[in-house]
């Protein structure tokens, strides 16, 4: 079987779309993100070459240096989606398309202060369901005092939420996190969801995801 770039990322569009038509969704509801932190830039170019345009970056001055070094790609979005520091907020504010781990006040006030004169940039506020300590994120009781806050920056726009759940095999479980994110977005009237990995993007969708991010299962693993 081959492993290229463009055999991989044909069959997660593939997976995606029997996973929308399942849920009774048109495919162009899902945003798949090709989570690309540590690959090179050739692998994002036969990726791009095979149709993809949003990628995924966890790091902020990797993405600043693929931002740079593939400038020349017409209609590629760059989706900054690791947790972020304070000082490295410039490297991400100018050439996101949109930022998935928004967990925190001073964060929120940097992007937007370096935002400022572009269009206001999409926001997914991370939360920790499972309040694990390995993981980044707001606890959903804190969600509704930090979004009227974000709400009221000129430069940012909060479009909806995103969580890693546990993880587990247990597809009832991984469906139980999702919905419960689901129901939180709603609640606060975001209308979107950044939810699902290359090890459960497929219940993410049957659970309302709008955006899965997925790299293991396009480029491979990372060494």
């Amino acid at each position: 079987m081959s492993t290229s770039v463009a055999d991989n990322l044909a069959r997660v569009k593939e997976r995606v779309a029997k996973a929308c038509a399942s849920a009774g969704r048109p495919e162009s509801s899902v945003t798949l993100v090709a989570v690309s932190k540590l690959k090179s830039a050739a692998l994002i170019r036969e990726a791009y070459a095979a149709g993809q345009r949003d990628f995924g970056e966890n790091y902020a001055q990797e993405l600043r240096d693929k931002a740079t070094e593939l400038q020349d790609l017409d209609g590629l979005r760059w989706h900054a989606i690791g947790a972020l520091q304070t000082n490295k907020v410039k490297y991400v504010a100018r050439v996101a398309h949109a930022f998935h781990a928004l967990e925190r006040w001073e964060v929120a006030a940097e992007l937007s202060k370096r935002r400022e004169g572009a269009p206001p940039l999409p926001c997914y506020v991370e939360l920790n369901l499972g309040q694990e300590d390995t993981k980044h994120g707001l606890s959903p009781e804190a969600l509704g005092d930090f979004l009227t806050r974000v709400r009221e920056l000129p430069n940012l726009q909060p479009v909806g939420l995103m969580a890693l759940p546990p993880p587990t095999d247990d597809v009832a479980r991984m469906r139980e996190g999702f919905a419960r994110l689901r129901e939180l977005a709603h609640a606060r009237a975001l209308a979107s969801l950044s939810m699902g990995t290359t090890h459960d993007f497929e219940q993410a969708i049957l659970e309302g995801a709008t955006v899965v991010r997925v790299g293991t299962a396009i480029f491979g693993e990372r060494t």
